[in-house]
């Protein structure tokens, strides 16, 4: 069996690879949280002071939605924001998530990956040297933003894979 990044033939070359590790590093998140039930989607780990998968997966939205209007060089329209909430609460954490399901979530998040992608094909190579506002009057490349999406991601998926290992053994 070959392992290799899948390119968007209705991409440029250079953005498809980028877009590539976005994808790859998604479908991965899919499979790690396909079979996340209810209990284990709102687990807080064994002294219940870290984010659940729920909220990391929430925050992963929210976070390349963020990425996906700066593609845009637009701002996210206030239904939208209203839709998917929040960054951060007003506490400085990630929102709780509540009434929800890891389909729910998921569902949600892939409408955001379709942004993203159709985003990417409307770059050409050029594009990716543009610069873009990031957080904290930051600036970052779109390139940069491309490639910080999939590493968020991964980056988040530790997360998950500890909390799903602490899960399994308080259930043991």
């Amino acid at each position: 069996m070959l392992i290799d990044l899948q390119l968007d033939s209705e991409m440029e070359p250079t953005v498809a690879l980028l877009y590539a590790t976005v994808t790859d590093t998604y479908k991965r998140l899919e499979l790690l949280v396909k079979d996340v039930e209810l209990e284990e989607l709102l687990y807080k780990g064994p002294n219940g002071d870290v984010n659940s998968i729920g909220q990391i997966l929430r925050h992963l939205a929210v976070v390349d939605l963020h990425w996906a209007y700066r593609f845009k060089q637009q701002s996210i329209p206030q239904t939208i924001k209203d839709n998917y909430g929040p960054l951060i609460n007003s506490c400085g954490q990630l929102p709780s998530v509540v009434n929800t399901t890891v389909t729910d979530l998921i569902n949600r998040y892939e409408i955001v990956q379709k942004m993203i992608q159709l985003e990417c094909r409307k770059l050409s190579r050029d594009d990716l040297n543009k610069v873009v506002s990031y957080e904290n009057g930051k600036n970052a490349t779109i390139r940069w933003g491309i490639w910080h999406i999939a590493d968020h991601s991964r980056y988040h998926q530790a997360h998950i894979n500890m909390l799903r290992k602490h899960y399994k053994q308080q259930k043991a």
